[in-house]
């Protein structure tokens, strides 16, 4: 399973809320069990973050596919918030769906529940990729991916 990490993941590990699923997420990357997709978005929104989450994210980069913004994500970008999925105020939340559609994800993994991971959004983040011939994509949180032991 192709999946793509946006920020908030990084940033999931050192938060009471999202340790847990976080680090399960990221062990599971690291032995193959998924796989992990990120972006050079998630980088450059980073540079702003405290040192533990940046060198967590730096400590991934070997396990990841790393993916360029490209015209065709930009495209499916200007799609999403020309069709009002969400304002241009979020527009760097539209880019990390163009992302992980374009690159081919199955899965958006994500703790924003306010404009990635929302069934409203979902349903409509897929209806601009059905137009524009891209797939569907699964969008939601690393809790519903990951799998624990106790469910093996």
């Amino acid at each position: 399973m192709r999946v793509y990490a946006d920020t908030s993941v990084f940033g999931g590990c050192f938060g009471d809320e999202f340790r847990t699923a976080s680090q399960v997420f990221f062990d599971q990357a690291k032995a193959g069990i998924l796989s992990l997709q990120t972006a050079a978005l998630v980088e450059s929104e980073l540079e702003a973050a405290p040192e533990d989450v940046r060198q967590s994210f730096e400590k991934m980069l070997p396990f990841a596919e790393f993916i360029e913004v490209s015209e065709a994500a930009l495209d499916l970008q200007d799609a999403y918030l020309a069709e009002a999925v969400l304002s241009p105020k979020w527009a760097s939340d539209a880019l990390h769906v163009a992302l992980a559609s374009v690159a081919g994800s199955d899965v958006i993994v994500s703790w924003n529940f306010r404009h990635i991971v929302h069934r409203d959004k979902i349903v409509r983040y897929n209806a601009v990729n059905a137009r524009r011939g891209y797939g569907e994509i699964g969008i939601f949180s690393l809790s519903q991916v990951v799998q624990y032991e106790e469910d093996v």
